[in-house]
């Protein structure tokens, strides 16, 4: 246990494992936040299907060799979360539907484009690497920390000022639109915050997890908490503890940053859920 606590002390004296553990917890700070809405919502499959647009519009940055590969993948996935997040009435394809045919559809034409104009010699990692995670995080510059810190920030902040209307939103749509609230606003918010969330998160869970990065808090917290407020905050902490003790946990084991945070997430879930069934299902 000393040993390992000494190399523990040794990796943090090392820049980018500060900077990773400070852009991962920052992520998983802002995913939770909306994890709760999603999941009230029904809507806990919209982050994959829009890490799976993300990963299209990656694609097609890669074969256009963009350098800031954000500037294409960031509006798309804005304009794809707005149109799922449309109300229902307004949509023709209407819920999981929807999902399933953007996330599908944006995953096979992805992996087209790279494989027909390869940007690079390794199509394989390139294609693991968006979908599970990359190393990047371990090589963050000082820029990219800072505007990570920036936006996530941002997103944290507009969920606080606008918490009463999104908690609106969230329980009784209907409701919110007939007492004058302006509930298409509301939710273009909550599309916007959800797709900048998506296209951070990428690079340190891969298109193919952040799903449970988004969603595996909100679950945990439920089994312990039961109003909205309590909820939220339970699944910031459980949310941002799972971030650190994995990024900790995949820098000593040499395991992948991504998977290592869902599998402490999932670890997260189950005892959340124990602890709910040993007190009799009552919290």
């Amino acid at each position: 246990m000393e040993m390992l606590w000494g190399k523990l002390l040794l990796y943090l004296q090392y820049p980018f494992v500060v900077y990773a553990l400070i852009v991962g917890v920052l992520i998983a700070l802002c995913s939770s936040l909306l994890g709760v809405t999603l999941v009230l919502r029904r809507f806990s499959l919209i982050g994959d299907g829009l890490a799976h647009v993300a990963f299209g519009a990656m694609a097609i940055a890669m074969v256009l060799k963009l350098a800031d590969k954000m500037v294409l993948t960031l509006p798309l996935t804005i304009l794809f979360a707005v149109l799922l997040l449309r109300p229902g009435s307004e949509a023709k394809i209407k819920g999981d539907a929807a999902i399933a045919m953007i996330s599908v559809s944006s995953l096979a034409f992805g992996y087209l484009f790279i494989n027909l104009f390869a940007a690079s010699a390794n199509i394989t990692a390139d294609v693991c690497t968006t979908l599970f995670g990359a190393t990047s995080i371990l090589t963050l510059t000082a820029a990219e920390v800072r505007l990570s810190i920036l936006l996530s920030l941002g997103m944290v902040a507009v969920f606080i000022f606008f918490y009463h209307k999104i908690f609106a939103v969230t329980f009784d749509e209907s409701f919110a639109r007939a007492v004058g609230m302006k509930v298409s606003l509301y939710n273009l918010l909550i599309a916007v915050i959800i797709a900048v969330i998506i296209v951070l998160a990428m690079n340190l869970v891969g298109s193919l997890l952040i799903s449970a990065f988004v969603i595996f808090p909100a679950l945990s917290a439920m089994q312990l908490f039961h109003t909205f407020r309590s909820v939220t905050v339970g699944s910031a902490a459980l949310s941002v503890l799972g971030a650190f003790i994995g990024i900790l946990a995949s820098i000593l084991a040499g395991t992948p940053v991504g998977s290592t945070i869902v599998a402490v997430d999932t670890l997260a879930f189950l005892a959340c859920w124990g602890l709910n069934r040993l007190h009799g299902g009552t919290w």
